[in-house]
């Protein structure tokens, strides 16, 4: 990797994790808080789109290059696996052992079937 694709990669890890806060903080302010809305839309949106542009490459109409500064870069900066543990975490201490338990096992499973269909589509093109 050279020097510029690595500083554009630290510049997109920055830049996603700039969208996550303020989309974080967006849907926050909308979404009602008895479920971790913003993050689920976070990591759904950014599974999506990694499982897309996974596809994408792999159908050799994005190139690796891309996809190490989107993937590895922005992507990472954007998700947030940790932030969605803590808040399945934080709803089994509230005793929303129903809500815990969809939310923990529901996001895992919908965030990979839409990794999938994001790689089905890019594959596609």
């Amino acid at each position: 990797m050279s020097v510029g694709e690595f500083l554009l990669l630290i510049v997109a890890g920055g830049a996603g994790a700039v969208v996550r806060y303020l989309l974080d903080d967006w849907i926050r302010a909308r979404a009602s808080k008895k479920f971790p809305w913003s993050t689920a839309i976070i990591n759904m949106t950014g599974s999506l789109v990694l499982g897309a542009l996974t596809g994408l490459v792999v159908g050799r109409v994005a190139s690796t290059e891309l996809s190490v500064v989107l993937a590895t870069g922005f992507l990472a900066g954007y998700t947030t696996f940790g932030t969605a543990s803590y808040e399945t975490v934080q709803l089994v201490r509230e005793r929303k052992y129903g809500t815990a338990l969809l939310y923990g096992i529901g996001i895992l499973l919908v965030c990979v079937a839409l990794a999938f269909v994001g790689y089905r589509w890019g594959t596609s093109m």
